[in-house]
């Protein structure tokens, strides 16, 4: 049984860190983007950027602009977001860098997990519709 009405597209760019396993940066399919969670990297060197929640915050929502956009996309056509937080202590500050990118208030479910790859604190991924 087919789930889906056209081919899967996968969405790759240079602009956001590449894949660090087994997975695409996003894939597109009848409309709607579905982008793996971004972490703070560097796309350029493949590093966690230095800082602390707000620097590494706002280094995920450029990568997941440069995700959106590569598939055609941008923030005001997310419609929902996971987040990935290693303490809900971080919660207030990220909150204040997300309220910025995500104007248009997605679904969001923000949740505490023990661990994050390379041990960054916060993860985000994001479902959009695309043009």
């Amino acid at each position: 049984m087919k789930l889906y009405n056209t081919p899967m597209k996968v969405i790759s760019t240079n602009s956001a860190p590449a894949a660090i396993g087994p997975y695409s940066q996003a894939i597109v399919v009848d409309g709607l983007l579905f982008a793996s969670g971004q972490i703070p990297l560097s796309p350029e060197t493949g590093n966690v950027v230095s800082g602390g929640i707000k620097e590494q915050a706002e280094q995920v929502m450029k990568n997941i602009a440069a995700v959106l956009a590569a598939a055609g996309s941008d923030f005001t056509k997310v419609v929902k977001t996971t987040c990935f937080l290693i303490t809900m202590d971080d919660f207030a500050a990220f909150n204040e860098i997300y309220a910025k990118y995500f104007t248009e208030k997605p679904a969001r479910s923000c949740i505490a997990v023990s661990a994050l790859p390379k041990g960054v604190s916060v993860e985000v991924e994001v479902i959009a519709k695309v043009s």
